[in-house]
């Protein structure tokens, strides 16, 4: 168990030198999609125990806000699905608004062919205000490939994001890495950590404190095949990156 923890701890240590979810979807994805006629609905709540305080370039500060997203994702045959999100905020200073929508197509390999490894593409389009996301008309590429051995769960996230209206918009591609490294520690309860990157633009990365960087201690409950549960407390590693967040994740299949 012990050798496991700390191949997950060095994969996530290595995966440092590769934006994050602007703090609305703090998930690494594995590659399954939802199954066929059946629907996902999440309950994404996240919360800013230690973030921005000030308003910078018209932006509110994340301080003390609730983040709850609500996620509905459809399976319409064994190889794609669609998703469809909607971002919400709750703080004090006129900070408790909607914040804006994305959808999310995503084709994956089908497990009946048997790969060694899980692997489907996901395309995110959407908006949000500006107030709440600089960059308000967005476009993320999203590969996730993944493999379970034995207990040991490894999810990996090499995302790409572009603008198409806001400061980013003519930066190109931001790179933007996602991984996960879980153990079973029982049937029902998984142990890991999940880290968030945004580097910059994809092979002209901008200097580490300018970058966002979370590293996440997270559980995942796994008490019924129709319930998702996942939970975790967040530290920003740079001065660009909230420094405290707690998340959870439910999730229920009908």
């Amino acid at each position: 168990m012990f050798k496991n923890l700390r191949l997950i701890s060095l994969l996530v240590i290595l995966s440092l030198q590769l934006k994050a979810q602007d703090n609305y979807e703090i998930q690494v994805y594995g590659s399954e999609t939802v199954e066929t006629g059946h629907t996902m609905v999440e309950l994404h709540s996240n919360y800013t125990l230690n973030g921005s305080k000030t308003t910078v370039d018209g932006m509110f500060p994340t301080n003390h806000v609730w983040h709850e997203t609500i996620e509905i994702t459809h399976g319409w045959n064994p190889w794609f699905e669609t998703g469809f999100y909607f971002f919400n905020a709750i703080g004090n200073d006129g900070r408790t608004a909607y914040v804006g929508s994305h959808i999310r197509p995503r084709v994956a390999v089908p497990t009946d062919w048997h790969w060694p490894v899980g692997l489907s593409l996901s395309a995110e389009f959407g908006f949000q205000r500006a107030a709440f996301s600089p960059n308000t008309s967005t476009l993320e590429i999203r590969p996730i490939i993944d493999k379970k051995w034995n207990k040991l769960y490894i999810s990996v996230n090499p995302t790409l994001a572009q603008s198409f209206k806001g400061p980013d918009e003519h930066r190109g591609m931001i790179f933007s890495p996602n991984v996960k490294g879980s153990y079973d520690v029982s049937k029902v309860v998984a142990l890991g950590l999940e880290y968030y990157g945004s580097t910059g633009p994809f092979f002209h990365y901008s200097p580490y404190q300018e970058q966002q960087q979370q590293l996440f201690i997270a559980t995942d409950l796994n008490f019924n095949p129709n319930w998702e549960f996942n939970a975790g407390y967040g530290y920003g590693l740079t001065t660009s990156t909230d420094k405290e967040i707690f998340k959870v994740i439910v999730g229920r299949r009908f």
